[in-house]
């Protein structure tokens, strides 16, 4: 695809394509924006991946750190390899030969960090090989620059304890009580399981958790601990007991009050939309619902509070290890910045008479149209 054909105000500011003939790595960056600060947005590894599809991370990493009120720019990056059919060692020369092919414009210009198929262990290779400890974020946990300043993996679940603490944002402000409210979760994975953990711990009940294989339905609600020794030791958590097992589809249907959806996109469309019962739809995975259809939930009063929004806590997590900070300052940071922007977004909705989405673009376009002026 042509830069002109999705170039606009906003960037993207460059576009690089890497190849190394020694190990076949073909790699991606797309730098969209570095008008807060230098551009951050993870790796991501398919055999699939594309120009186009690292613009759209990329840009939709633009709107979520100026959301987050975080001094980033926005930016993704692609390695068009299938993990399936390589050895890790063949992975490791890969991501080292993609992070050695970088380190002209990173970490100056970029800073990487997990994505699909990439974890804290390529995140390692990346650094090592890229020569500079803000290279990348989302590193291992022993892997410091100096005494308490270490890596803080994405396997902490700070994305999914972000997603749990918008959720109550949202109750808050159409006056539901989280110790009264009913939840579902899609998926069991990073998002999910630490979403199910954390609203459980502030009261929430948990009554429908799905994975690949099916959901797991309990109106009296799904105990956390068991349904992650389930999932640990069967595989699924369809295998909890008691319960109902339902299709995966059904789970978007149920008669909640919070439906959230942590894995997979476009699972709310024109053929179920109708059929959602939830009051609060809280978006933990990346684009899990069209923005057609996030209009059609809109007009029915269903509160839908936007990805970009609602799962900031990786990249907010991302910056707190970025600066040096503890695991423990970073999930403060991640709370407080979750909290007080849901506020910012929801009253600027309610103010304006517009889309949770809207108020959000309007709010991270004005601090970025901002910081490009001053430059």
């Amino acid at each position: 695809m042509e830069l002109e054909s999705f170039a606009d105000e906003w960037g993207p500011e460059k576009i690089i394509e890497t190849y190394d003939p020694k190990t076949g790595m073909k790699g991606i960056l797309v730098i969209d924006s570095t008008a807060l600060g230098v551009s951050k947005g993870g790796i991501r590894m398919t055999p699939s991946v594309n120009v186009e599809e690292v613009f759209r991370l990329a840009r939709v990493m633009t709107w979520k750190c100026a959301l987050a009120d975080l001094p980033f720019g926005g930016a993704k990056s692609g390695i068009i390899a299938d993990p399936k059919k390589i050895s890790k060692e063949e992975k490791k020369a890969i991501i080292q030969a993609f992070a050695r092919a970088l380190k002209p414009v990173c970490p100056s210009m970029y800073v990487a960090a997990p994505d699909m198929n990439t974890g804290e262990e390529e995140m390692r290779w990346f650094a090592e090989a890229n020569g500079d400890w803000k290279a990348c974020t989302g590193k291992p946990a022993d892997m410091c620059i100096q005494p308490g300043v270490c890596g803080i993996p994405h396997e902490y679940g700070s994305t999914g304890f972000g997603v749990a603490h918008s959720t109550i944002v949202a109750t808050e402000h159409i006056g539901l009580d989280i110790k009264n409210a009913t939840v579902a979760v899609e998926g069991f994975g990073n998002v999910g399981s630490f979403v199910c953990k954390y609203l459980s711990e502030y009261g929430a009940k948990i009554v429908a958790v799905s994975d690949s294989k099916g959901v797991i339905y309990n109106t009296d609600g799904i105990d956390f601990n068991e349904l992650s020794k389930i999932k640990k030791e069967t595989g699924s958590v369809i295998n909890y007991k008691p319960g109902d097992v339902l299709k995966n589809g059904e789970i978007f249907e149920l008669p909640v009050d919070i439906l959230i959806p942590a894995a997979v996109p476009d699972v709310i469309t024109k053929k179920n939309v109708n059929r959602v019962k939830a009051k609060i739809i809280v978006e933990g995975s990346n684009i899990p619902v069209p923005h057609d259809i996030e209009r059609k939930l809109y007009e029915r009063n269903i509160l839908v509070v936007p990805d970009f929004v609602a799962n900031a806590g990786g990249v907010i997590s991302s910056y707190a290890e970025y600066v040096g900070k503890t695991p423990e300052d970073m999930f403060k940071l991640v709370e407080e910045k979750i909290k007080k922007n849901m506020k910012i977004v929801l009253k600027h909705a309610k103010q304006k008479g517009i889309s949770p989405r809207d108020a959000a673009m309007e709010i991270a376009q004005e601090r970025v149209r901002k910081a490009m002026n001053k430059k």
